[in-house]
């Protein structure tokens, strides 16, 4: 069984493979402070949870956009399991092309959606992740990285309103039933999930015409299932799009570490 694990700003995501199977998939919360024991701890109760003994783990693979998370959790990783993880970056064989300046610095995230993407799809792509961040990343059938878009991410955005203005609660993100709001609440809900599905309807409108043809998208991350129903654009929904990305990584690697 292969473990992977996706740092993100706000969580890890966990997941464990057997084959080309997902077994489970289940987040902890990303704390710069915690320690890699507390994080061995978390990591063996999860696996536990699912029935997944320590020694089942073969291999381990991680994506990180909290680079100062990594060391802790390479180290709970190799403490629990006994294996050493390989970790996403630059130099990690992923048969993409980074066509973009200062390649060193492209997010490992955004790497492993385009692994993950490749496998989808065989024209142009674009690849969207909406977390934290709300990411726009363009793939050309040659699967080159040509580069991509970062807005804030829904949450980033609502707590934006809330905390510089007066008046304005803090409101669960749903899509409301009206894009005209008749309460305060539905406006908040308008304009940050169907404000953001008219923006990625409009980007993606933009970025095929700067290449010149059509492209397909995928989406993931926490809010994409109910953000994307709201654009008219067709977007294929794929929540494990980064685990399964890890995954194919892993299989290039694993044989060269």
């Amino acid at each position: 069984m292969i473990l992977v694990l996706d740092i993100g700003n706000t969580n890890i995501t966990v997941g464990v493979y057997k084959g080309k199977e997902l077994l489970f998939v289940s987040r902890m919360a990303t704390d710069r402070m915690r320690m890699e024991d507390q994080y061995a701890i978390e990591l063996r109760e999860i696996l536990s949870l699912y029935g997944v003994s320590l020694d089942q783990i073969e291999g381990a693979a991680i994506s990180s956009v909290v680079p100062v998370v990594n060391h802790a959790l390479v180290n709970a990783v190799r403490k629990l399991t006994g294996v050493t993880p390989i970790c996403v970056g630059p130099d990690t064989k992923t048969k993409i092309k980074i066509d973009v300046k200062n390649a060193e610095s492209v997010g490992a995230d955004l790497l492993v959606g385009c692994v993950a993407a490749a496998e989808l799809f065989d024209g142009p792509c674009i690849i969207l992740d909406l977390g934290t961040a709300t990411t726009f990343v363009v793939m050309d059938e040659d699967r080159r990285m040509l580069g991509g878009a970062i807005a804030p991410g829904v949450g980033i955005s609502l707590d934006a309103l809330t905390s510089r203005t007066a008046q304005l609660p803090s409101v669960s993100l749903e899509a409301p039933e009206h894009v005209i709001g008749n309460s305060t609440a539905e406006c908040m809900r308008s304009g940050l999930i169907i404000g953001t599905a008219c923006m990625i309807d409009g980007m993606c409108n933009r970025i095929e015409k700067e290449l010149g043809r059509k492209c397909s998208v995928v989406a993931t991350g926490g809010l994409a299932k109910e953000i994307i129903q709201q654009c008219e654009r067709k977007i294929v929904l794929c929540d494990t799009l980064l685990l399964d990305g890890l995954r194919l990584i892993y299989e290039a690697n694993h044989d060269i570490n």
